[in-house]
């Protein structure tokens, strides 16, 4: 099977599944898995520190992204095998 179909059947089958089982892929096998229950799991206060923080680098981001002047600059930063997103998030997360 070319890789083409391979994808649109992996998202085909990710849509049937929806939240009950989770698609997982380890080289050249794919695992189907229950989907996991975090109802029972409290984060700590550092977990809750992390997330905050890159809930500020996501919003940073994409402020840049769609800021034609800003994404310019931005542009010029980043290598070619970057996107100005995920930059944008690396350097929020470095600087605060």
């Amino acid at each position: 099977m070319s890789r083409m179909y391979s994808n649109i059947a992996k998202k085909a089958l990710k849509k049937m599944l929806g939240k009950v089982m989770v698609l997982k892929q380890y080289k050249s096998k794919l695992v189907i898995t229950k989907y996991p229950d975090m109802s029972d799991v409290k984060p700590s206060q550092k977990q809750k520190e992390k997330r905050s923080k890159f809930k500020e680098a996501v919003q940073y981001a994409k402020s840049i992204t769609q800021d034609p002047a800003a994404k310019k600059i931005y542009q010029k930063k980043i290598k070619s095998t970057q996107t100005v997103y995920h930059f944008a998030i690396s350097e929020y997360l470095l600087n605060h």
